[in-house]
């Protein structure tokens, strides 16, 4: 568990000899909770009437606040949609939430991913590195998980499905898929610094040309964009501020379930003060998130930070470092289902479209494909599942992009690289079907 208990006061009786302890002398003896320096967002109902949220990056959104190096920071964040409200919302809330209830928001994909901040750290300078640790993540009473025609194998799972989760500081339950509890792994999806000018211009111009080459992409998009003066649709810059969905060298949509309570995050300033921002929360994921979403949450995340003078090495994106134990799976036990880059002759699947190779499709063997082995290791997973437990496809595909962890296990024995699923045993709490 890397959320931690707030406060616990325990009596002990040993014999006939009693402690006693009064509130009075309780709360001297009990640290007080340390106040945060500064918080940032969670006013308003949605992003866009927040003062502190942002759901796009560009060089010239401004930065609101100052923070200086060492300070105590709360990002309070929203969920990826922007649904679900701030943390201090949702214990306000008179009604609970379930899928139904939950399938009456509106949101649309233009407010993905809202994002507390930027914030300005005093003595950044561009070119410097910003060292940002993660010191508490405090998460929400619900989450989400969307299936279905989305993610990583949409092409092999039909309908729409979501999961409504009740979260607790340990586990997450939802009655859309009974019989299993997901233990808490929080950690911020996004932790970015605002690109640089020339950074935006380098960014812009590769993905309008993996676009036009027919490679998936989302380009710049007004609709819903905050800030609104910059990137919305009468923006000064409407159609140059960058989406939030994938991870970039600042950064961003990194959605690296490690980093969790006692990371440290390495990212560059690409401008002065670098413009720290975080969002899209997550209370736990499998690696590969291959629904294309996790247990999506809003959370309050506590920070520090420290500026690295000088330059760092960070073109290939970002660095982070903790505790070996964030890198374990959640679970005593495991079951594992292997993949290689096999298929049907004359299929294709969605990454090879738009590379229009024939040759691809008529082989039933690709040379080194990563992500050909790891769509096989899923399926498997995901048939073993059904058949093992009993759940349905699109439950057994939320389970995956929850629980499951896609590993490379070799990249060198051509042609058959390999990935394997590994699914962790102790998140069922009923026997098989």
């Amino acid at each position: 568990m890397r959320v931690p208990l707030k406060f616990t006061i325990v009596a002990a009786v040993v014999g006939l000899c009693v402690s006693h302890l009064t509130i009075a002398e309780h709360e001297q003896t009990e640290p007080a909770a340390s106040k945060p320096d500064m918080v940032i967002g969670g006013t308003g109902s949605d992003c866009l009437a927040d003062a502190d949220c942002i759901n796009r990056f560009h060089p010239d959104i401004p930065m609101k606040r100052i923070a200086q190096q060492g300070q105590t920071l709360i990002f309070k964040t929203r969920d990826a949609l922007d649904v679900l409200g701030t943390v201090d919302q949702q214990r306000d809330a008179e009604q609970d939430l379930d899928s139904e209830r939950f399938m009456t928001f509106r949101s649309t994909f233009g407010t993905a991913h809202p994002m507390a901040g930027p914030v300005h750290i005093a003595g950044a300078d561009i070119g410097d590195t910003l060292k940002v640790t993660i010191l508490e993540i405090d998460a929400g009473q619900y989450g989400y998980t969307f299936a279905g025609r989305s993610g990583f194998m949409s092409d092999l799972v039909e309908g729409g499905f979501v999961a409504v989760w009740k979260l607790t500081d340990r586990f997450a339950t939802s009655a859309d898929i009974p019989g299993i509890q997901i233990p808490n792994g929080s950690f911020p999806g996004i932790v970015a610094t605002l690109p640089g000018k020339s950074d935006l211009e380098a960014i812009l111009t590769r993905e309008q040309q993996l676009h036009d080459a027919g490679g998936t992409v989302f380009l710049p998009y007004p609709e819903d964009a905050s800030p609104v003066a910059l990137c919305g649709k009468d923006g000064s810059a409407a159609n140059a501020c960058l989406r939030t969905i994938p991870p970039r060298e600042q950064g961003g949509n990194m959605d690296i379930r490690h980093l969790g309570e006692g990371v440290t995050v390495y990212l560059p300033c690409q401008v002065a003060g670098c413009g720290l921002m975080i969002g899209d929360l997550h209370y736990a994921q499998g690696d590969g998130e291959v629904s294309g979403t996790a247990i999506e949450m809003s959370a309050d995340v506590t920070v520090t930070t420290e500026v690295i003078k000088g330059y760092s090495d960070l073109r290939t994106g970002p660095h982070y470092e903790g505790d070996a134990s964030v890198l374990q799976i959640p679970s005593k036990r495991f079951y594992a289902i292997t993949g290689l880059p096999l298929k049907t002759p004359g299929a294709s699947y969605p990454n090879l479209h738009y590379l229009g190779s024939d040759v691809a499709r008529d082989l039933s063997n690709l040379s080194n494909d990563i992500s050909l082995a790891a769509r096989n290791a899923l399926d498997g997973m995901i048939d073993h599942i059904v058949a093992t437990y009993g759940y349905s496809r699109n439950q057994a595909y939320v389970i995956a992009s929850v629980a499951v962890d896609l590993r490379i296990t070799q990249l060198v024995d051509a042609p058959n690289v390999g990935v394997t699923a590994i699914l962790p045993l102790d998140i069922f709490v009923q026997a098989p079907h």
